[in-house]
């Protein structure tokens, strides 16, 4: 997108005002989240409320000016991306309450993930999706994505938890869904919308073969997509609305607040880390597991556990063992009261014992050892991808299988990393829905990348289809897998998307590109490229999983945000833009350097273990090396001033109270980073 028009800031400024953002530094810092895309926004509006959002999307309408809501930024299918308007809805969007004594919860869409379980943990309960990003990703995302995770399977993922929605609609109409007479008031406010949803409803229960689709597409965990699924679980209108939006990505409605029904949490469990020669046994030992009745099955094939190996809370056994063509799965058992659990391990003991293991089964109820075993599992994509070689980009994709055809799934996808030479490639997941993660580490500053990838691609669409599977389990369509949709679910349904589509957004105003689009190479445009600029810099995978814990993230930039500045500033350099790189870097001493804490917080939170403190300490001593050597240059010239003053200035720090050169001291250190 240009650079904004006087008259079309003017304009946004009167809609959210002084919540509109050029700046280059503003702009580019924003334009980054955990996918492989890059765009650059022309501006990023910040609303304050849900009425500003409105306003907003009807000015979006009246202008034909395209829109992108983004909050945590954690997505990885290029979502959360655009080079329009960015509309960060994580800054004031923070409110949470506590209903019902924790049985249901209402959440704007800036809340982090652990931060609602945090407030609901006194009662005992928690929010049904369980997602690895919990850290760092919001609930306006969990809303967008359908987001699920590692225990929650189909049964309690956002589609069946969630209660309802305060929506704004792109027209501008706000809509509470859970308001008693919330479909009459859908009716009122958007009769061709409440009509249309009606006849789309009838149209999918009248054919056979989409409800046959259906039905075999969503009892799997499926993100791509519309959630047409809603056509046949519910019936009004207002309901239909508060189900479709769930997944969406952004493209129908802008969701202002969600209240879901929570679920207990079961405060007993016992984990294990089982490990098996290869891959193919750990697949066959799968329904005799399953059987068994655990909460989660996660996969880690070899390359994950020798990434899972390096992790700092990797017990001995896992740092002792000789990974070759091993693989493991992370088995857990839950209940809400010890002598269940006993119970249940009890009756699991025989099924472990008659596994083909590489070592004898532990399972540990030590909460100690099994925080230790999730955070190994839940930092897996972001320490596989700060792994890879500098310079590449991680690309990190999910599919998921029915669960018998999961062992001829990895083997096929394994097949297709040898073939298509992606030699350090992973395979992990939710063995237990036939839900896989694989990534991949790409290079796109060269030709032959791009047609890899894109050989690579079709190859394991046609893998994934061939199997009855979905090309997307969680991770969202976002624009991916956006050129496959039609594929997936065959010209009918994909038809009634499109018409669902047109009826919430029918100016095409909301995230264009994401999700459905016509372009069947837009998952091969605007791919990331990496430059190599500093240690730190090069290990970051823009996760954002450091970003809730910056004590300057509502001032000025994010650790990551910080590293992707030092990206920016390389790329313009190497285009030549020197009058870019003049802008950036100068705005880049207050933004990231002056006002960085260098606290470590950053560390603390980072899958790969970077501390973003020490690279600005180091660019604070750089900055202030240069300062010192220009002014002892400027002394010499002048040494015989220099020495009367400086000798006038002891004599008048001598005359001073103690206490203003002692405060003027430590605010310089801390300004220097040295204390």
């Amino acid at each position: 997108m240009t650079e904004l028009s006087a008259s079309a800031r003017a304009g946004l400024e009167s809609v959210v005002p002084g919540g509109v953002a050029t700046r280059a530094a503003d702009r580019l810092r924003m334009a980054h989240d955990a996918s492989h895309y890059l765009l650059h926004p022309g501006a990023v509006i910040t609303p304050s409320d849900a009425g500003q959002v409105a306003a907003l999307l009807a000015y979006g309408r009246r202008t034909g000016t395209a829109l992108t809501f983004r909050s945590g930024g954690t997505s990885l299918s290029g979502q959360a991306v655009t080079d329009r308007l960015l509309v960060d809805v994580r800054r004031h969007f923070r409110a949470l309450t506590v209903l019902d004594d924790g049985r249901r919860v209402r959440v704007q869409p800036g809340v982090v993930l652990r931060q609602v379980n945090a407030r609901l943990a006194p009662y005992g309960r928690k929010l049904g999706p369980d997602p690895a990003s919990e850290s760092a990703c919001t609930v306006g995302g969990v809303v967008a994505n359908n987001s699920s995770g590692m225990t929650c399977g189909t049964e309690f993922n956002t589609y069946r938890t969630l209660e309802s929605l305060v929506l704004a609609l792109p027209s501008g109409t706000v809509l509470d869904t859970g308001a008693p007479d919330a479909d009459a008031r859908l009716r009122a406010a958007e009769p061709d919308l409440h009509a249309g949803l009606l006849r789309l409803r009838d149209r999918v229960r009248g054919n056979s073969e989409s409800v046959r689709r259906i039905r075999a597409q969503y009892a799997m965990k499926n993100t791509m997509g519309y959630g047409v699924n809603a056509f046949l679980d519910h019936d009004d209108p207002a309901d239909l609305l508060t189900r479709l939006v769930v997944g969406s990505e952004g493209t129908l409605a802008f969701v202002a607040s969600a209240t879901f029904r929570t679920v207990p949490v079961h405060r007993h469990a016992a984990t294990g880390l089982l490990v098996f020669d290869s891959l193919g046994a750990a697949m066959a030992a799968m329904p005799a597991l399953v059987a068994a009745g655990p909460a989660a099955v996660e996969l880690l094939d070899a390359a994950a556990l020798r990434v899972a190996q390096r992790d700092p809370k990797a017990d001995a056994a896992l740092r002792g063992l000789a990974v070759r063509g091993h693989a493991a799965l992370l088995a857990e058992w839950q209940e809400s009261d010890p002598e269940a659990l006993a119970d249940r391990v009890g009756g699991a003991g025989p099924v472990l014992a008659g596994l083909p293991l590489s070592a004898p089964a532990r399972l540990s109820g030590e909460p100690a050892a099994r925080a230790a075993l999730w955070h190994i599992r839940k930092g897996l994509y972001a320490a596989v991808a700060g792994a890879r070689p500098s310079g590449t980009t991680a690309l990190l994709e999910d599919i998921a299988v029915p669960v018998e055809a999961l062992a001829g799934t990895c083997a096929a996808l394994a097949g297709l990393f040898d073939r298509h030479r992606y030699a350090d490639s992973v395979i992990f997941g939710h063995a237990k829905d036939g839900n896989l993660h694989f990534m991949l580490n790409e290079r796109f500053d060269g030709s032959e990348a791009p047609a890899r990838y894109a050989d690579f691609t079709e190859e394991m669409v046609d893998l994934v289809l061939g199997h009855g599977g979905t090309l997307k389990a969680e991770h969202g369509t976002g624009r991916v897998m956006a050129p496959y949709v039609r594929r997936q679910f065959g010209d009918e349904l994909y038809e009634v998307m499109r018409e669902l589509k047109t009826l919430c957004d029918p100016d095409g105003v909301l995230n264009p590109g994401v999700l459905l689009s016509d372009d069947p190479e837009i998952h091969m445009r605007h791919l990331k490229t990496v430059p190599t600029v500093e240690e730190e810099v090069d290990r970051c995978v823009e996760c954002g999983y450091c970003e809730p814990v910056c004590p300057s993230r509502d001032l000025t930039t994010t650790p990551r945000q910080r590293i992707v500045l030092r990206r920016e500033i390389a790329a313009a350099q190497a285009a030549g833009d020197t009058a870019l790189v003049r802008e950036l870097t100068d705005d880049y001493d207050y933004d990231a350097v002056q006002t960085c804490a260098v606290d470590g917080m950053c560390a603390t939170a980072c899958p790969v273990l970077i501390n973003t403190g020490d690279l600005v300490k180091r660019l604070r001593a750089q900055e202030h090396g240069r300062a010192a050597g220009t002014a002892w240059s400027g002394a010499a010239r002048r040494w015989s001033a220099t020495t009367r003053g400086m000798a006038r200035g002891l004599d008048l720090a001598g005359a001073l109270p103690p206490a203003l050169p002692e405060a003027a001291t430590r605010a310089a250190r801390a300004v220097l980073g040295a204390d």
